[in-house]
C-alpha cells in the first residue's frame, strides 16, 4: 500500500512540475499557447484524478 501512495505522490508532484515549467517559459505564439494550455488542462485533469485516487486510498487504509 505504501508503494501505491508513494507512487500516487510522484504522479502528482510531476504534474504540478510540469505545470510550474509550462508558466515559466517565455511568451509563445497564439498556436503554441493554445497547445501548452491544452497540455496544462491535461495535466491538472490528470492531478485531480491522482489526488481523488489518493484520498480514496487513504480511506480504504483507515478502515
Amino acid at each position: 500500500m505504501t508503494s501505491k501512495i508513494v507512487r500516487v505522490a510522484l504522479i502528482a508532484a510531476v504534474a504540478a512540475a510540469s505545470l510550474s515549467v509550462a508558466a515559466c517559459q517565455p511568451k509563445a505564439t497564439e498556436a503554441e499557447a493554445a497547445a501548452s494550455e491544452a497540455t496544462s488542462e491535461m495535466a491538472v485533469e490528470a492531478s485531480a484524478e491522482v489526488s481523488a485516487a489518493s484520498v480514496e486510498a487513504s480511506v480504504a487504509a483507515s478502515h
